[in-house]
């Protein structure tokens, strides 16, 4: 499991260390660094279930936020511009992005949290 938390820990420290050009950098890297932080201290065996409780709640509530762009994502023809530059005229590029993101770092601290005795 050790193995598991280090790639955990790393991809969440890299995806906090590429926000710094976002526009709200600072809520990607406290949400991103905060789930990497998880990771490590899982790592060194150190575990409280009720702060990655609340975690996964903040975060989960934070990417409801988000789901009317990826539901508008999902309605478009074209799924591709996801993976293109960002477009001004079409929001739910960067919304779909940040709520999968969201998604990504929610199931991460799912993870810690159900299976913490692996």
């Amino acid at each position: 499991m050790k193995v598991i938390y280090f790639i955990f820990f790393t991809l969440f420290a890299v995806f906090a260390a590429v926000q710094f050009n976002d526009p709200d950098s600072f809520i990607w890297i406290i949400t991103y660094g905060v789930v990497a932080l998880v990771s490590l201290l899982r790592l060194f065996g150190i575990f409280q279930r009720t702060m990655v409780f609340i975690l996964m709640i903040l975060v989960g509530l934070y990417a409801l936020l988000h789901v009317q762009y990826f539901w508008e994502w999902l309605v478009t023809s074209n799924k591709g511009e996801l993976f293109g530059e960002m477009i001004y005229e079409k929001s739910y590029i960067e919304g779909t992005r940040e709520f999968l993101g969201l998604v990504l770092a929610d199931l991460t601290l799912a993870f810690h949290l159900y299976w913490k005795n692996i």
